[in-house]
């Protein structure tokens, strides 16, 4: 249709969406499908958060909000970030949106011109490249390595920087590879920072308390001070909190940025929703016992699929760090035959074969930027994850 902007050319649609889609339509058919594709906690939101929020409306507070938030909640983030993070920012340097995206692309729209380049390391979340299209800038892939354990090294950075370059997104941990930086691969990525002090850093940590083992996160203006005066660092409550359909996001950065992404936000939705902001002060000032507890049902469930995935003919799983997905590969399964026939020519083709024959919906890497490889959520029952992967161990022996 010749009146649609030009804009939409650039971008496709989210392809965690249209799997999530496809197994919902497929269930709906009547198949036997198990959907491994969505990226939200299978918990509920905790019973002092929602009271929070039932309070919130008893109490009247249901009329608009400012833009970038109420008081409370911004100084609440400002909290979390001194007691969890060891930054400082004033509420003043903090803004609050319709979840992580409206601070991504608020951010981005804010900034880019024609032309300027953002670094996003690959396998990346799928709407980080869409979104700098559609605010007119040019995502710039830094590939990173399986043997790596997809993280973008000193050296891979250095390579992608330009004079153009405007941003680097960086996602620890890593939806879709559940990838996580430790504080010396921080170190070396804020070395080669310094030297180009025209880039920078929008460090995505929506994934931050979900990380295993004895892995301690750590955030990039954390690690490397200097870098602060260039950092905008993004969270919210949807993932650690199981707070998804709220859709609350968060940052904090340097004023003069924040500014502008409120007066974006000012023309475009203005504040989140006044009940959810109530929700989400009680989810960061609240008791945190509800995470600790989810993260172990979550580590568990991780090395349940990793210990499965790689007793499949064909796959190689690495164990990631955080998040709740892992990112196995399948390339010892391209150029092989389906039972009927079918050759598995690409990852895209070995979800579509996966899902058709045994009802198990991935998402195909390549989505992601780097493949061939598929992701999974862990984010469901261990009963449901052990009959996927079973499903995934017949598929691949069937194979030849």
């Amino acid at each position: 249709m010749t009146f649609l902007a030009n804009a939409l050319s650039r971008v496709k649609p989210s392809a965690t969406i249209a799997v999530t889609q496809k197994a919902r339509e497929l269930k709906n058919a009547g198949r036997d499908i198990i959907g491994l594709g969505a990226g939200e906690p299978d918990f509920d939101t905790p019973e002092n958060v929602k009271n929070a929020a039932i309070d919130a409306i008893r109490r009247g507070e249901t009329k608009y909000t400012p833009v970038s938030g109420i008081a409370p909640l911004r100084e609440a983030i400002a909290a979390k970030f001194k007691r969890e993070n060891n930054l400082d920012y004033t509420p003043a340097q903090t803004i609050v949106g319709t979840g992580g995206k409206q601070i991504l692309f608020n951010a981005f729209m804010a900034t880019l011109n024609p032309g300027d380049e953002v670094v996003i390391p690959s396998p990346y979340w799928v709407s980080y490249p869409e979104m700098v299209a559609l605010c007119g800038g040019e995502p710039v892939f830094a590939p990173t390595t399986i043997e790596n354990g997809f993280k973008l090294t000193a050296e891979a950075l250095a390579k992608a920087i330009s004079p153009r370059t405007k941003w680097l997104v960086l996602n620890s941990p890593s939806n879709p590879s559940g990838a996580a930086y430790t504080e010396a691969e921080l170190q070396a990525l804020a070395d080669v920072l310094l030297k180009h002090p025209h880039v920078w850093i929008l460090t995505d940590d929506m994934y931050e308390h979900l990380t295993y083992g004895d892995f301690v996160f750590r955030t990039i203006a954390e690690v490397e001070p200097k870098l602060y005066g260039r950092t905008l660092t993004m969270n919210g409550v949807s993932k650690a909190y199981a707070m998804t359909g709220w859709r609350i996001g968060y940052a904090a950065g340097p004023l003069e940025l924040i500014k502008a992404m409120d007066m974006i936000q000012g023309q475009q939705t203005s504040g989140a929703c006044s009940i959810a902001q109530w929700a989400a002060v009680e989810a960061l000032n609240g008791p945190q016992d509800f995470v600790k507890k989810n993260k172990a049902i979550f580590q568990n469930r991780r090395d349940l699929v990793v210990s499965m995935l790689n007793q499949a003919r064909g796959i190689e799983c690495p164990s990631p760090e955080g998040a709740f997905y892992v990112y196995p590969s399948c390339a010892q399964l391209i150029g092989k035959k389906t039972p009927t026939g079918k050759i598995i020519d690409s990852d895209e083709a070995f979800c579509s074969e996966l899902l058709e024959t045994e009802g198990v919906a991935v998402v195909f890497g390549s989505a992601f930027g780097l493949g061939p490889n598929f992701r999974i959520s862990y984010a469901t029952s261990e009963q449901l994850l052990e009959e996927a992967c079973t499903r995934i161990q017949r598929f691949t022996a069937s194979l030849s």
